[in-house]
């Protein structure tokens, strides 16, 4: 959030939901939920590039990703507590109320 935008995520995978193949949507999550705007920014630029979701999906902790000035011990925490009943959630309301097909994006806007 800011004085000038706000941005959430929703997930809404088009395969079964894992702890194998969720590291990043638990990352993204665990981020949002410890972090300070300005870590939170950097640290979700980090783990939108390709050779990290690679890294993860070879078995790479995410904790080697945090970047300097990151809780790096509330982050690990809240990540490896974070359930998959969060994201199975975001997935039946993309999925039943906003109407998405599994796998599918959108951008939704609500401006002030």
């Amino acid at each position: 959030t800011s004085s000038h935008a706000r941005v959430g995520i929703l997930n809404n995978p088009s395969s079964k939901i894992k702890e194998d193949n969720t590291a990043i949507a638990r990352g993204i999550l665990a981020a949002f939920l410890t972090q300070n705007n300005s870590n939170l920014k950097s640290f979700l630029s980090k783990l939108s590039k390709e050779e990290t979701a690679k890294s993860l999906a070879a078995g790479t902790k995410i904790v080697k990703f945090l970047i300097p000035g990151m809780d790096g011990d509330t982050f690990e925490k809240k990540y490896n507590t974070l359930g998959l009943d969060l994201i199975k959630t975001q997935q039946m309301f993309c999925q039943e109320v906003l109407k998405l097909l599994p796998g599918q994006m959108a951008v939704i806007s609500n401006g002030r």
